[in-house]
């Protein structure tokens, strides 16, 4: 039977046929939690009566969210999270050694192509980028994951997106995924998994692939898998802590639907309140004002994107009526800005860079909105009250539409303040 690239990671993983729309038990290869989410599993995984996790090595806890510790409460969970880790021999890292687990995870080998992939975490999608089967469930869900190194699955339909022609200079993969939405809402996708590929992919660099399966989930998908090629094998043979076997696609594969997007018609893009759905050209909201911008997130908090905010930031200013902050989402980019003078620039730029956490995304700590204010940032989601008070506003884009909002004090498309060699090279 031919397979999309979802349907046949999940058939490699089964005794089960593993056809669109049956159940099947499936193999796991991680599961992992952050320090939110790791409490409730951690009871649910008590009360079902288990001693010890699957494999110690395969199944992890990520001190993420809520950390450095913003309150007691916080501190609290994060002891929690920590002595059950310990106490059970898996993989756990300390603040000032982790990072956002999205973006920290890939980068120490642990997410590989071909794998299947549990987190109690929506944007575990991420995993996608590396051409695994990686998606969010829920506590409970995660726990029995841990026990016994298995879940099931209800096989989904597979959407195909491809992403074709040449991309121009100041597009990012954050504008390939808000296009996407934008055709499709935040429902169009709903349990279905999308297989990006296209030939426009090829020259998309790894860290933008990832914002694209990142908000995959946006879309309401079950998981967001880019094909394999030789970008993607590079990096997990240079990183991988085990073996794998990457898994593609059969060519006579059969979809439930077929999206081609043309990148090289767009143009920079922002989701406006209050949907990640609801897509514009940031030239079309020109003049929006904002009182703060956001750069970070498992989202757009990895190396180029910060490459990309520091070089139009460089010698500008942020603007008097915006606080700008910049967070790393892992201490591989934030080490790697300070070698390449990437943070000098934020601060003598005036914005504020901190230690990596998800923090201002989901409204934790490091940057919570008050009533009417407005906030333009690369993370994933702009719900109401989503980063702090329900009548604050979030804007998303990618960094350069961040930077540009940044030193302008509203949104404002990038080409407004750069142009001719800046693009070179991008």
């Amino acid at each position: 039977m031919p397979r999309t690239l979802p349907s046949a990671i999940l058939a490699a993983h089964t005794a089960d046929s593993a056809k669109e729309g049956d159940i099947c038990s499936v193999r796991v290869d991680f599961a992992f939690a952050n320090d939110i989410t790791a409490p409730p599993a951690m009871r649910a995984f008590r009360e079902m009566g288990a001693r010890k996790v699957f494999d110690p090595d395969r199944c992890a806890i990520l001190p993420d969210h809520f950390t450095p510790n913003k309150d007691i409460a916080a501190a609290q969970q994060a002891k929690e999270a920590r002595d059950f880790a310990r106490e059970m021999g898996m993989l756990y890292w300390e603040v000032g050694r982790v990072g956002v687990e999205h973006a920290f995870l890939p980068e120490q080998g642990l997410l590989l192509p071909g794998d299947i992939v549990v987190g109690a975490d929506s944007h575990t999608c991420s995993g996608g980028t590396l051409g695994a089967f990686a998606t969010g469930m829920g506590s409970t869900d995660l726990a029995a994951a841990w026990a016994l190194g298995e879940t099931w699955f209800l096989v989904p339909p597979t959407i195909r997106v491809d992403f074709e022609g040449t991309r121009a200079p100041w597009i990012t993969g954050k504008d390939f995924i808000l296009a996407l939405l934008g055709r499709i809402g935040v429902q169009g996708a709903r349990y279905a998994a999308l297989e990006f590929g296209g030939t426009a992919v090829k020259d998309l660099p790894l860290d933008d692939r990832f914002t694209v399966a990142n908000m995959a989930v946006e879309g309401g998908a079950k998981a967001g898998i880019f094909v394999p090629d030789e970008a993607v094998l590079a990096y997990a043979k240079a990183r991988g802590r085990r073996s794998f076997e990457a898994i593609y696609p059969d060519e006579d594969a059969s979809y439930a639907q077929r999206i081609e997007i043309d990148v090289a018609a767009l143009e920079p893009l922002v989701a406006a309140p209050s949907s990640p759905g609801n897509m514009r050209r940031a030239a079309e909201l020109s003049g929006t004002k904002v009182e703060q911008v956001f750069l970070g997130s498992c989202t757009n908090g990895r190396l180029r994107d910060m490459e990309l905010a520091a070089k139009l930031l460089k010698g500008r200013r942020v603007a008097d009526s915006v606080r700008c902050i910049v967070i790393p989402a892992s201490y591989e980019v934030f080490a790697e800005c300070m070698k390449r003078g990437y943070l000098d620039i934020f601060i003598e730029a005036g914005a504020a860079v901190s230690t990596p956490t998800c923090g201002p995304c989901l409204g934790g700590h490091m940057g919570i909105l008050a009533a009417g204010e407005r906030c333009l940032a690369t993370s994933n989601r702009n719900f109401v009250g989503r980063m702090g008070h329900p009548q604050s506003e979030v804007y998303l884009a990618g960094p350069l539409v961040a930077a540009a909002t940044a030193v302008t004090g509203h949104i404002t498309d990038p080409r407004e303040l750069v142009s001719g060699d800046f693009w070179k090279g991008l």
